[in-house]
């Protein structure tokens, strides 16, 4: 076949499209393609049972329907190749397009892909497509990923199939050789890849400090005093869990980034391997700041419904009748209100900060921002915000630190345990920043460019 005559006559009139299978994908599939202007024939073992297929598409056997195109879509089970083997011969040149999935990760010990080519050598085989759903064909790609990945030998046939993604209104991804085939096979099986650290990180936090928070607020006070406190299981407490594992996991956001900076420091150079556990911290700093800005905004949420809450309003009911019958109300205290007024201002633009840090990640967003700007908004923003919202907790405490009062069974008090981190962060942060530290890492970079560009 020659290709390059093939894609001229592409860019003109669109070539009959072979599509071998009749279930649910290869009939959205084609339905997809004859939307978009292509002939497109199906390869049946029962031509005559065509009632299913979509309108405008013609049925053969699957001899008949491979003489008729030079580009075949595959879209039955690896265990259904068989019948194939006979049919060797007639895709000889041709270009088949493998959109098979597994029931499970690694379920064979080669890619699909590269048994197909195994199996039919006289191919080019590409694989693709197997990343979009039939329901996401038939929809439009409205309530699906429209991403496409491919991955072949031959680039003009990738080339081919990378414009048919194109003409349906997919997004193809060229991932390269055939080696890539498994790894684009595993990709639909995998359930959130990169959030399943942050996931584990956030539920484990979250029950500890729950489970910290109920021993101080609940269980504390009813074996000390006989109060139940137990309403407080429902929106007290998560209202504290929620911006303390936050913050903590604001500072697992940037704590990686100035390990490894004082690493390349300890190594001289910025071309070694760090860690494989750095490495796979620092791929899920996204999530783990979406996730901690997901919790600020609950934290927000459960502060502002605060004044409705019947408890709240019991006792400020009671505390204005006792001081009525004092016949005294408390005292103009003006340190109160720098104070109060200053941790709800570091709160608010901490927040807001926090808010645009997400909106930046968010590839619609990053795509549109070059390197420096997105870097600036991500890590010089990023420390900004980390600093705001842990000034926002020392100010809550304020002289709470010293009062022994509070600490229950010689606990902590719960805030406190969000401060650990951010204020770890923050001290390493400043030493980095400091211009004789400073000064060494850019020479350490600049001197590591000067080396790769020889």
């Amino acid at each position: 076949m020659n290709m390059n005559s093939l894609k001229g006559e592409h860019v003109h009139k669109r070539n009959a499209v072979c599509i071998l299978g009749t279930g649910d994908f290869g009939r959205s599939l084609g339905m997809r393609l004859i939307k978009a202007g292509y002939p497109v024939i199906f390869g049946s073992r029962n031509p005559k049972n065509s009632a299913l297929l979509p309108g405008g598409a013609e049925v053969f056997t699957h001899a008949d329907a491979l003489k008729r195109s030079q580009i075949i879509f595959l879209a039955v089970h690896r265990e259904n190749y068989d019948f194939l083997q006979p049919l060797c011969d007639l895709f000889d040149g041709k270009v088949l397009v493998d959109v098979s999935n597994n029931l499970k990760i690694n379920q064979y010990r080669e890619s699909n892909a590269a048994y197909l080519s195994q199996l039919v050598p006289k191919a080019i085989v590409v694989k693709g497509f197997n990343t979009v759903s039939a329901w996401a064909l038939q929809s439009g790609n409205l309530d699906a990923n429209s991403q496409v990945f491919v991955c072949g030998e031959d680039g003009e046939a990738k080339h081919l199939v990378m414009d048919i993604a194109r003409s349906i209104g997919l997004t193809p991804l060229d991932q390269g050789s055939l080696l890539a085939a498994n790894e684009v096979e595993n990709y639909p099986l995998q359930l959130f890849p990169m959030w399943r650290l942050p996931f584990i990180i956030t539920a484990g936090l979250t029950v500890l400090i729950y489970l910290y928070c109920l021993v101080t607020d609940v269980i504390n006070p009813y074996v000390t005093k006989q109060v139940d406190d137990s309403y407080r299981i429902v929106v007290s407490i998560p209202n504290r869990v929620f911006p303390i594992v936050s913050l903590i996991l604001l500072g697992l956001v940037y704590l990686p980034g100035v390990m490894a900076a004082f690493l390349q420091l300890y190594r001289g150079t910025k071309y070694k391997r760090f860690p494989n556990w750095l490495d796979r911290w620092m791929l899920c700093r996204k999530q783990l700041g979406l996730v901690a800005l997901a919790f600020a905004f609950l934290h927000v949420f459960y502060t502002l419904i605060i004044p409705i809450r019947y408890s709240v309003r019991w006792k400020w009911m009671q505390y204005t009748i006792k001081e009525s019958k004092k016949n005294q109300t408390a005292e103009y205290n003006q340190w109160w209100f720098w104070s109060v007024d200053l941790y709800l201002a570091m709160g608010i633009v901490g927040f807001g900060l926090f808010v645009l840090l997400g909106i930046t990640s968010l590839p619609s967003v990053s795509n549109a921002v070059n390197w420096r700007e997105f870097q600036f908004v991500q890590s010089k923003l990023g420390h900004v915000t980390l600093l705001l919202c842990t000034a926002h907790v020392f100010v809550y405490g304020s002289n709470r630190f010293l009062d022994i009062s509070r600490y229950k069974w010689g606990l902590p008090l719960p805030y406190m345990l969000s401060l650990v981190i951010p204020c770890i962060v923050l001290v390493l942060k400043l030493i980095l920043i400091t211009p004789c530290v400073d000064s060494k890492i850019t020479r350490i970079r600049d001197r590591s460019h000067g080396r790769r560009s020889e």
